[in-house]
């Protein structure tokens, strides 16, 4: 058996449950690298990530490298004496970090490798709407999400569910596959395979503004896939047309009435509870929105305090 001395990077709440998990399996955690703090709120002060703040309650060693070619940085991670890094949810690397320790680096991935490679793989298997995804972990190479994988796990995707909750069941997943790894690694047993040359590849690529808009023209079963896709975070948005007002709208959940209609694609059907929205193939009833300046909130109580023209539309 291998005496491992872990390295762990990582950054959001994502990565928080597969550290947890190592540090309560007894795994000899010797440092965390993760992101500098950042300025954050009305006030802009700093705000440590998630991963930093559990390292030191737990005591954990912490370096936040602006630059990870930077000596200082490297001295510092070699004086670690890590013979494995485990990447979650942090950045790419460059080689002179993750050739460095005797046993290599590995990363989670939260797709069934080689599809949905990249930044968002949550949001994009839910907006494709996807029955089945799961979580893998490969060794690093020189490219994005390329490495041999290692040990993948697969889960489905419910027909309600929403980016948040596959976050958290694969952050769960995650970790147990992460600390399977660990113990493939301590044991010599590591077996990999070269991820599979197939045809086209799925791609989960950054999320930004403009993939958050809705578009109304699409069917339904599309437009329920990306709001459920988007939500809780970033949320999927449109503009919704009040008279004289536009107002940014953000949508974070609805629910599918499926019927035939001669309603005009964006135009809205209200009453003092509900706004459904006429798209092809039926009707999206929203059911939690938020308008400029306020909270998240259920469609009822917005409707409280919003007068809508009945000619109001989103688009």
């Amino acid at each position: 058996m291998k005496d491992l001395r872990i390295v762990f990077m990582g950054t959001p709440d994502f990565a928080v449950a597969i550290l947890d998990k190592l540090v309560q399996n007894s795994c000899h955690v010797v440092g965390v690298i993760t992101a500098p703090d950042k300025p954050a709120g009305r006030g802009r002060n700093l705000q440590e990530s998630a991963v930093k703040q559990y390292a030191l309650k737990h005591d954990l060693p912490v370096l936040q490298p602006t630059n990870l070619k930077n000596e200082d940085f490297l001295k510092e991670l070699r004086a670690l004496e890590a013979n494995l890094q485990i990447i979650v949810a942090f950045r790419m690397l460059p080689r002179v970090v993750w050739e460095m320790p005797e046993f290599g680096t590995f990363n989670l991935h939260a797709s069934l490798l080689p599809h949905y490679r990249g930044a968002a793989p949550i949001n994009w298997a839910i907006i494709n709407g996807e029955t089945e995804t799961g979580v893998s972990t490969f060794f690093i190479d020189d490219k994005i999400d390329t490495g041999e994988i290692i040990l993948q796990e697969a889960t489905t995707i419910g027909p309600e569910e929403s980016a948040g909750d596959l976050h958290d069941k694969l952050m769960h997943l995650g970790a147990d596959l992460v600390l399977k790894t660990v113990e493939l690694v301590k044991s010599g047993e590591v077996k990999t395979i070269k991820q599979p040359q197939t045809g086209e590849l799925k791609l989960a690529h950054k999320i930004h503004k403009e993939t958050c808009e809705i578009n109304w023209s699409l069917p339904i079963a599309d437009i329920y896939n990306h709001i459920r896709g988007l939500s809780p975070y970033p949320a999927a948005w449109t503009t919704l047309y009040n008279g004289d007002e536009e107002l940014f709208l953000k949508i974070y959940a609805a629910e599918k009435e499926e019927e035939s209609h001669s309603q005009e694609t964006g135009s809205l059907v209200l009453d003092k509870k509900t706004i459904k929205v006429a798209v092809d193939g039926g009707f999206l009833k929203l059911m939690e929105i938020q308008l400029p300046g306020k909270r998240k909130m259920a469609t009822q109580d917005v409707l409280n305090g919003l007068n809508l023209s009945k000619n109001a539309y989103v688009r």
